[in-house]
C-alpha cells in the first residue's frame, strides 16, 4: 500500500526531472549557437556576444514576471471570498485568515532565520558548484524557485493526501504535467539546481501521502489554504527578487508555510 501511496509523488518528481533535462539540454544547445553566431563575421566585425547577454536577460525577466504573477495569483485566490458575484468592489479579506497568516510569517521568518536556512543552502549550493563547475549561484537560485513552485500549492498538499488515502493519483497526474513544463522552462534559464527540486517534491509529498491517514485531520480546506497563500507570498517575493526589486533570503522564510497547520485550528478554539 505504501508504495502506491507514493505512486503519485515518484511519477511528480520524475516528470520535474525530465522537464529539467529537456530544458538544460535547451539552454546547452542555445549557448552552442549563440557562440557561433557571436564570432566575428568577415567585412563587418560583428560581435553578437552583447545580445547574447541581452538574449538571456530578457528570460530571465519574463520567468520572473510568471514567478510574480503565479504569487499574486494564488495570494488573491486563497485571501479573497470566492463568493465572486459582482465587480471587484464585491471582494473581502478574511480577517480571521490575515491574521493567521500574518502571524505565521512572524513565527516562520524567527525560525528560519535562526536555524539560517539560506545560509545553510547557500553552502551546501556553493559545494555542489564547486564539485560540479556549475555558475557560481545557480544550484541555490534553481532549487529554491522550482522547489516554491512545485511545493507550496493546494495541488502538492491535496493530491498526495488522496494519493495516500485513497490510492487516487489523478491530481498529481495533472500537476506532474503543469511541474514538467515548468521545470524545463527554468533549467533552461536556471540550470542544474531545478532537477535537484525534484528529491523535495518526492519527500514532500511522499512524507503527506505516507502519513496521509495521521495528517487528513490536521489538512482541513482553511490550513490547506491558507498555507498556499503563505506560500503564494512568498512566490511574490521571489519573484520580486529575481526582477532585482526585492532583497529578501526567501528560504529563511519557508517554515512560515506550516505553521498554519498548529495556529488554524488555535485560532478557532479561541474564536478569533
Amino acid at each position: 500500500m505504501e508504495q502506491w501511496a507514493l505512486w503519485g509523488s515518484l511519477v511528480n518528481a520524475v516528470g520535474v526531472v525530465g522537464g529539467s533535462l529537456v530544458g538544460m539540454l535547451a539552454g546547452w544547445i542555445s549557448r552552442k549557437l549563440s557562440q557561433r553566431m557571436a564570432r566575428p563575421q568577415k567585412n563587418t566585425g560583428t560581435d553578437m556576444t552583447a545580445g547574447r547577454e541581452s538574449m538571456t536577460d530578457a528570460i530571465s525577466k519574463a520567468l520572473a514576471l510568471c514567478v510574480v504573477m503565479i504569487g499574486i495569483g494564488g495570494m488573491l485566490k486563497g485571501a479573497m471570498n470566492d463568493a465572486i458575484t459582482g465587480a471587484l468592489p464585491t471582494l473581502t479579506l478574511s480577517g480571521e485568515k490575515t491574521l493567521v497568516i500574518i502571524f505565521s510569517m512572524l513565527l516562520g521568518t524567527v525560525v528560519g532565520t535562526l536555524l539560517d536556512l539560506e545560509g545553510r543552502f547557500d553552502r551546501f549550493g556553493a559545494w555542489v558548484e564547486r564539485k560540479v563547475g556549475g555558475k557560481e549561484g545557480g544550484i541555490a537560485k534553481g532549487f529554491v524557485t522550482a522547489s516554491l513552485l512545485f511545493c507550496v500549492g493546494s495541488m502538492a498538499i491535496v493530491g498526495a493526501l488522496e494519493g495516500g488515502l485513497m490510492g487516487d493519483h489523478s491530481l498529481l497526474y495533472a500537476k506532474t504535467v503543469l511541474d514538467t513544463v515548468f521545470a524545463g522552462v527554468f533549467a533552461y534559464s536556471m540550470g542544474a539546481g531545478v532537477t535537484l527540486s525534484a528529491a523535495l517534491v518526492l519527500v514532500y509529498q511522499g512524507s503527506i501521502a505516507l502519513a496521509a491517514q495521521w495528517l487528513a485531520p490536521l489538512l482541513t480546506d482553511d490550513v490547506i489554504m491558507t498555507m498556499s497563500v503563505v506560500g503564494s507570498i512568498l512566490i511574490f517575493g521571489l519573484g520580486l527578487k529575481l526582477l532585482g526589486l526585492l532583497k529578501i533570503k526567501v528560504l529563511n522564510h519557508v517554515p512560515a508555510v506550516f505553521v498554519p497547520i498548529a495556529l488554524v485550528p488555535l485560532f478557532a478554539l479561541l474564536g478569533l
